[in-house]
């Protein structure tokens, strides 16, 4: 089954290794390096640099336009035979929201509340980057409903660093 397992930074070669996922995705400060694990070819790495922020902020990278086409652009050619990893910095907010992007572009059927749902229920912590959803939102034609469905779920609790999760995408 299709999974997209969401995880930390610090916690990605512990995902690969449980997983055995040959997708990487990193959502994270253009500045930080992030290498391309050995177990991960190149070309299945995507790199987005970004700050994890919903306004605009000097000397901070805010999501843009460019950032979800590059992330729909990857996951839609991912190869769904074996599990992708997205990830950022703690887990909770950029990598949550592109994992829910990504299910929302893969299973267009699917009801984006429940999605949502789906989502505060595996992880109490999962804080998608409001930012990323509007921009999806509208470049997936969802008339607002992913914007009022992560609204819907409000903020995850508390944490350092989230859990690592999955979303079977079958």
């Amino acid at each position: 089954m299709p999974r997209i397992h969401v995880c930390s930074l610090s916690k990605i070669e512990d995902t690969i290794r449980a997983t055995g996922a040959r997708t990487l995705v990193t959502l994270i400060n253009a500045k930080t390096p992030v290498p391309t694990p050995r177990e991960i070819a190149p070309d299945r790495h995507l790199f987005v640099g970004m700050s994890d922020i919903v306004e605009a902020i000097e000397g901070h990278i805010l999501p843009a336009d460019e950032h979800v086409e590059q992330l729909l652009a990857f996951m839609t050619r991912w190869d769904r035979r074996e599990p992708a990893i997205v990830h950022c910095y703690a887990g909770v907010s950029r990598s949550t929201a592109a994992a829910f992007i990504s299910y929302c572009a893969l299973r267009p059927e699917a009801c984006e509340f429940e999605t949502a749902r789906l989502i505060r229920e595996i992880s109490p912590t999962a804080t998608p980057n409001a930012k990323l959803v509007e921009i999806a939102d509208a470049r997936l034609a969802r008339n607002g409903r992913m914007i009022e469905a992560i609204r819907a779920i409000g903020r995850g609790e508390d944490c350092f660093e989230g859990q690592p999760f999955a979303l079977d995408v079958a």
